[in-house]
C-alpha cells in the first residue's frame, strides 16, 4: 500500500486538535517533502525520521518519491511531537507495518537518530482533552511523557521506548514474531503521595496580623498585598502562603498539572503540590499572561490553583501589573493573535510585597527613612488605582526588634491554620457553591447576611475612605470570609470592621 493515514495531535492552549499524518510514496526522484502548516521544528523531522529507521534496521524507501501531509492544513504544529507518525506513516506506506492495526491509536513522540522515544511537550495537556472530549483511543508515548497521560482517570496510555517497540505491535499478519518488546507496556495511573510537602509557618517569628491576614485569604480565595522594610518577612510569609490552602482535588490537580504540562515544567513529584510562580520584576508582560506562536501560558496560567508572588510589585513594568486587572476579576485569559485566539485558565491567588518607599524604611521605627515626600509619592503612585482595587486585603508589614526576633516562640504551625481554613471553605462552598472571592453581583446580597448595625457602619467608612464600588464588594467579601472563620451564620459589625481594617495601608 502506498498510502497510510496515521493519527496524532496538535496543542493549541489546552486544546487538542486532531492530526491526521497521511504519507504517500510515489515513483520519480527520490525525494521527501513534508506540507501542512509545519513550524522548523516540525520540517527537521525529516532527518531525524530518516536516521531513526534506517539505524532501527528497517528500510527507509530512499528510492521513492515521499510526501507527508500533516492535516488539516491551516491548523499550526509545532515540537517534535509528529516524528513518532511519521515514521510509522513511512513504515505503513512501504508495508513493513500493517496500517489498518494503526487504526484506534494515536501516536507522538520525538525520535532520536538511533531510534528511541524522546518525551514530548504537553502529554497531559493532550490526554486531559482527549477525557474532556470524550474521545475513546489508545495513546502511544514515550518514557515521561506516557506517566504524565495516565494521570487522567481511564486513559488508555501505552509506554513506548524505541520505534521497534512500535513496530513489533503492528506487525503484517503472518509476519514471523521478533523478541518480546520490552520497552513497550500499559501505563497505569500510580498511587500518589498522601500529602503535600510545604514549608512550614511556623518558622516565621511574630507578625501575628500578618498571619491573621493570610489565613483570611486563603480561607476565601483573596488577593493579598504586604507592605514593610527589608528584612521583616514578607517574602517568608509569601512563599509558604500555600501551605495554608485547603487540599487539591483531582480535578484541581489534573488542571495545574496539564498547564504545567504544556510549559514543561510538571513532574511527578509536584502532583497535587500548589504552585508558587515568583517572577523576577523585569519580567514583562507577555511573560506573566503568556503569548508566543502558537500561543503558550504565562506566570498567572502557571499559577492556576496555587499562589502567584509578585516581590518588589512597584518594580515591575507598568504594563505587566496592569494585564493583572482582568484575570484577577475573571480568573481566566485570552491571547488573540492574528490567526488564532488562544484561552488559558487563570484561577490563581495573587501576593505582592513592597517596600512603603524607595528606600524602604518609611514609618520604620528601626531606621530613618530618607525619601521626600515627592520620592514617596511617586513610588506608591506606580500602581495605579484600578489594579488597587482589585486586591483584597492590604497588610503592613512591620520590622521585628531584634529581642522578639530572637526570643519569640514558634508561632502557629501551618496545618493548624489550614484546618480552620478548609473549614471556613467547606462553609462557603456549602452556601453557595463557590468561594466568597468568586462572588458576582446579586450573590453578594444573597449569601452575605449583613446585620443592619454593620450595614450602618459600612456605609458611613466607604462614604468616608472615598471607596469605589469595586472596594466596598470587596470588602464585603472579606467579612464574609471572617464570619465563615467565626462560624457565624451572618456577618456582623465586628467583621466588617476588621474588613476595613485591611484596605487601608496605601490609603
Amino acid at each position: 500500500m502506498s498510502l497510510s493515514l496515521v493519527q496524532s495531535r496538535a496543542l493549541l492552549g489546552l486544546e487538542a486538535a486532531a492530526v491526521t499524518v497521511e504519507v504517500h510514496l510515489a515513483n520519480g526522484l527520490p525525494s521527501f517533502t513534508l506540507v501542512g502548516l509545519a513550524d522548523v521544528e516540525v520540517k527537521e523531522a525529516r532527518e531525524r525520521v530518516r536516521s531513526a529507521i534506517q539505524n532501527s534496521g528497517l528500510e527507509f524507501p530512499g528510492n521513492k518519491r515521499i510526501t507527508v501531509n500533516l492535516a488539516p492544513a491551516d491548523l499550526p504544529k509545532d515540537s517534535g511531537r509528529f516524528d513518532l507518525p511519521i515514521a510509522l506513516g513511512i513504515l505503513a506506506a512501504s508495508g513493513q507495518i500493517d496500517a489498518a492495526r494503526l487504526a484506534g491509536h494515536e501516536f507522538a513522540g520525538e525520535l532520536s537518530l538511533s531510534g528511541e522515544l524522546r518525551p514530548v511537550r504537553g502529554a497531559l495537556a493532550m490526554s486531559l482533552a482527549l477525557h474532556a472530549g470524550h474521545v475513546v483511543t489508545q495513546l502511544v508515548l514515550p518514557p515521561g511523557s506516557a506517566e504524565e497521560a495516565a494521570l487522567v482517570p481511564d486513559a488508555q496510555v501505552y509506554r513506548a521506548a524505541h520505534l521497534l517497540d512500535v513496530v513489533r505491535q503492528f506487525l503484517p499478519q503472518g509476519a514471523d514474531a521478533a523478541e518480546p518488546a520490552e520497552g513497550w507496556s500499559r501505563v497505569t495511573r500510580t498511587a500518589m503521595p498522601a500529602a503535600a510537602a510545604y514549608a512550614d509557618l511556623a518558622d516565621v517569628k511574630g507578625q501575628v496580623a500578618a498571619k491573621r491576614a493570610l489565613e483570611i485569604a486563603a480561607a476565601g480565595g483573596h488577593s493579598l498585598l504586604l507592605m514593610g522594610p527589608p528584612g521583616s518577612g514578607k517574602s517568608m510569609l509569601a512563599q509558604r502562603f500555600a501551605g495554608l490552602l485547603p487540599p487539591m482535588t483531582t480535578e484541581e490537580a489534573l488542571q495545574s498539572a496539564a498547564i504545567a504540562s504544556l510549559g514543561g515544567r510538571f513532574s511527578l513529584a509536584r502532583w497535587a503540590v500548589r504552585p508558587t510562580c515568583s517572577p523576577h520584576h523585569t519580567a514583562s508582560a507577555v511573560a506573566l499572561v503568556g503569548g508566543g506562536s502558537p500561543p503558550r501560558p504565562g506566570e498567572i496560567s502557571l499559577a492556576h490553583h496555587g499562589v502567584l508572588f509578585l516581590d518588589e510589585f512597584p518594580e515591575f513594568p507598568r504594563a505587566a501589573l496592569e494585564a493583572l486587572r482582568e484575570p484577577l476579576e475573571t480568573g481566566t485569559i485570552t491571547i488573540s493573535r492574528a490567526a488564532r485566539r488562544s484561552e488559558f485558565p487563570a484561577r490563581f491567588q495573587m501576593i505582592g510585597a513592597m517596600n512603603p518607599c524607595p528606600c524602604g524604611y518609611l514609618g520604620s521605627s528601626l531606621k530613618a527613612c530618607r525619601c521626600t515626600p515627592d520620592q514617596v509619592s511617586r513610588y506608591q503612585g506606580k500602581l495605579s488605582g484600578p489594579l488597587l482595587d482589585r486586591i483584597d486585603l492590604h497588610v503592613e508589614v512591620p520590622a521585628l526588634p531584634p529581642q522578639d526576633l530572637v526570643q519569640a516562640p514558634a508561632g502557629e504551625s501551618s496545618r493548624d491554620i489550614r484546618e480552620r481554613c478548609s473549614a471556613a471553605r467547606e462553609r462557603a462552598v456549602a452556601r453557595q457553591g463557590k468561594t466568597n472571592q468568586a462572588l458576582q453581583g446579586q450573590e453578594i446580597d444573597e449569601h452575605l447576611a449583613l446585620d443592619a448595625a454593620a450595614v450602618k457602619f459600612l456605609n458611613t467608612a466607604a462614604t468616608r475612605l472615598g471607596w469605589s464600588a469595586r472596594s466596598t464588594h470587596r470588602a464585603l467579601k472579606v467579612a464574609r470570609t471572617i464570619a465563615d472563620l467565626a462560624g457565624a451564620h451572618s456577618t456582623q459589625i465586628t467583621h466588617v470592621a476588621e474588613a476595613i481594617q485591611y484596605r487601608r495601608a496605601l490609603s
